[in-house]
């Protein structure tokens, strides 16, 4: 019997994936690829029966084990940020992030050392995670050096650069979803951190993605260690201001923001979990307000994404030091991915 064709899909990832061809055909893929990883690595699946593996947003993860240590075998569908995370992976080397056993870039599969996928710090007190994160940036933000992993990654500079361009014709072919002076704030800061990013010789690796459920706690074997409670997963990374990596951690439990003030509050924690880790808030406010308009506009093309249309906009506006009306309460927004 062919034991790990019956590890089950799990329904979130089935349906997210089922949508186009493309898509079927990687979910029909998958009992392959975790038969070959399987047999590539000297792996055994660890899972109870009935269980379900792991999943994020783009990738199964199936608990392993290789010779008797835990691990995790990872299986991203190919897309642009999976392709490049084991490059990432591979210059921490396990400095603040999960750390990468192997990897197959033509099956877009990774063998990563295991974590407590239990804990995160979603579920964490908010002074528990600032300081938590904090930590973490300060082990990410590695300089480039000779290696040639950093070859393969963007610039946040040149993300802003494109993003001067296609924000405002986004903006147009939307029938301009929001007010003018919003894209002109996230433009500015494209022109303007994009030219600085370019020059200042302060280039890190960053972590773009470094939001509160891709920092999970390390198991109690490594807790021994000096690598600290949390490590990060799923990077996404690029290189540039460090700053760049803040935004998520806005966009994210916003429920946890104080109802009396929740404005004053996210600016608060921007600055909170910036100094935290170094950097400088209003840098990190700067290229949160691009991110978020950014992020905006993705989802006035999808009217399903309402919901997170409205958080970006009040993010980005409150971030900006603007209201916009007619937005729903802060307390009423949903969370990434809550109204998809």
């Amino acid at each position: 019997m062919n034991l790990h064709a019956m590890i089950p899909i799990p329904g979130d990832l089935h349906a997210r994936y089922n949508r186009d061809s493309a898509g079927r055909d990687w979910l029909a893929s998958l009992p392959g690829l975790i038969s070959e990883a399987l047999d590539r690595w000297g792996l055994s699946v660890d899972l109870v029966p009935g269980d379900e593996p792991w999943n994020g947003h783009g990738a199964l993860v199936v608990p392993v084990v290789q010779g008797s240590t835990p691990a995790a075998l990872k299986i991203a569908y190919p897309h642009e940020e999976a392709l490049v995370e084991r490059y990432a992976l591979a210059l921490w080397s396990g400095r603040g992030a999960v750390r990468l056993l192997a990897s197959d870039d033509a099956s877009c599969t990774m063998l990563l050392e295991r974590l407590d996928a239990s804990r995160w710090l979603q579920d964490a007190p908010l002074d528990e995670a600032r300081d938590a994160w904090g930590a973490i940036m300060r082990e990410l933000s590695i300089q480039p050096d000779e290696r040639v992993e950093w070859r393969v990654l963007d610039h946040v500079a040149a993300t802003a650069e494109r993003w001067s361009d296609e924000l405002p014709a986004e903006w147009d072919r939307l029938d301009r979803p929001f007010p003018r002076w919003l894209l002109e704030a996230a433009l500015e800061v494209c022109q303007t951190r994009g030219a600085v990013g370019r020059r200042s010789g302060k280039d890190v690796l960053v972590h773009t993605d470094l939001h509160f459920m891709n920092i999970l706690a390390t198991t109690s074997a490594e807790k021994l260690s000096l690598r600290g409670d949390y490590l990060a997963i799923d990077p996404q990374p690029q290189i540039g201001e460090a700053e760049f990596a803040v935004a998520p951690i806005l966009w994210n439990r916003i429920r946890d923001l104080p109802r009396t003030d929740p404005e004053a509050g996210l600016l608060e924690r921007c600055q909170d979990f910036s100094r935290a880790a170094g950097l400088d808030p209003d840098v990190a406010r700067q290229w949160s307000i691009a991110r978020e308009v950014q992020n905006a506009l993705w989802y006035a093309a999808k009217p399903r994404h309402s919901g997170d249309l409205a958080r970006s906009l009040w993010v980005a506006s409150t971030l900006a030091g603007n209201r916009l009306d007619a937005l729903p309460r802060a307390h009423d927004l949903p969370d990434p991915g809550e109204a998809a």
